[in-house]
C-alpha cells in the first residue's frame, strides 16, 4: 500500500513537472502520506494561482496598456520630428508625464487586481482598530474634500477588527475616494460605522452625480467607465479591486444610486467568531 502511494506521488509530481498545476491527489486523513498530499496540493493550489496571475496580467497588458504607450510613443516623435515652439513642447511633456503617471498606476492596479483575483485566503492579519483606520482614511483624503468645499460627516461605533490592514485600508480609500471625485463643489460626503452580532457596516454616501442603470450594472467589472468618468481619466479598477478584497472577507458590497442624486455604498462583513 505505501509503495502505491508513493507512485500515486510521483505521477501527480510528474503531472506537475509538465506545468499541469490542475492536478490535485484524492485522499484520506487515515492514509500514511496523507500530510504530503496536504501539502502537494495546497503547493499545486499556491502554483496554480501564480499561473492566473501572470496570464490575466499579460491579457490585461495587452488590451488596456495600448492607449497610454501609443500616446507616449506619438508624443515623443513629434517632440523629435519637428521644432515646436517652446509651449508647445510644454504641453507635449506634460501630456507624457501624464501618460507614463497613469500607465504606472494601471500596472499597479492590474497587479494588485489579479493578485486578489487568485488569492483564496487574506494572509497577514492583526486585529485593529477599524473606527481609527476610517478616520485615517478621512485625513488622508482631506486636501480634496477641503479643496472642493465639501462637507464630510462621520459616524463611527468602536470596531476592533481583524484582517489585512493594508487592503482594508486600500478598500475605504478607494470608496471615499470615489465619493470625493464624483461629488460636485459644496457637497456632502458621510461615512458610517456600525456592527452588530452578525456582521459589521460601513456606508460610504455622496451627493454626486449617481450612476445610470448600465453603470450600475457594470460597476464591478474591470476596466469598466461610465460616460461621466471618462473625462476624469479614471482607470476603471478601484471598485473591481474592493470587490475582491470584501469578497476575501466573505462580505459583500451594495450601492444604490441616483443620476444626480448621489450614490450609497454598502459594506457588510461578517463577524468572526472566536
Amino acid at each position: 500500500k505505501a509503495e502505491k502511494e508513493v507512485v500515486t506521488l510521483a505521477d501527480h509530481i510528474e503531472r506537475v513537472a509538465a506545468g499541469d498545476f490542475s492536478t490535485r491527489i484524492q485522499y484520506e486523513e487515515r492514509e500514511s502520506l496523507s500530510y504530503i498530499y496536504r501539502d502537494f496540493n495546497q503547493m499545486v493550489e499556491e502554483l496554480d494561482s501564480v499561473q492566473v496571475l501572470k496570464n490575466d496580467f499579460i491579457n490585461s497588458y495587452s488590451h488596456e496598456f495600448k492607449t497610454p504607450i501609443a500616446s507616449i510613443n506619438g508624443f515623443a516623435e513629434l517632440l523629435l520630428e519637428k521644432d515646436l515652439p517652446r509651449e508647445t513642447q510644454k504641453m507635449y511633456l506634460e501630456i507624457i508625464r501624464d501618460e507614463s503617471e497613469r500607465l504606472s498606476r494601471l500596472t499597479t492596479n492590474t497587479l494588485l487586481l489579479s493578485k486578489l483575483s487568485s488569492q483564496k485566503i487574506i494572509s497577514q492579519t492583526e486585529r485593529y482598530s477599524l473606527d481609527e483606520q476610517l478616520r485615517q482614511c478621512a485625513m488622508i483624503l482631506s486636501p480634496q474634500w477641503l479643496e472642493k468645499k465639501q462637507t464630510f460627516s462621520g459616524e463611527f461605533a468602536e470596531v476592533e477588527f481583524e484582517g489585512n490592514r493594508e487592503l482594508m485600508q486600500h478598500l475605504w480609500l478607494n470608496l471615499i475616494g470615489n465619493a470625493v471625485k464624483y461629488t460636485p463643489i459644496g457637497g456632502e460626503i458621510a461615512v458610517e460605522l456600525k456592527q452588530t452580532a452578525e456582521y459589521i457596516r460601513v456606508s460610504v454616501s455622496d451627493t454626486g452625480e449617481g450612476m445610470d442603470d448600465e453603470t450600475m450594472e457594470h460597476l464591478f467589472v474591470p476596466y469598466y467607465q461610465g460616460e461621466r468618468s471618462h473625462f476624469r481619466q479614471g482607470l476603471g479598477l478601484g471598485l473591481a479591486i474592493s470587490k475582491e478584497i470584501v469578497d476575501l472577507c466573505h462580505g459583500e458590497i451594495h450601492v444604490e444610486s441616483r443620476v444626480n442624486e448621489g450614490s450609497e455604498f454598502v459594506v457588510r462583513i461578517p463577524q468572526q467568531k472566536g
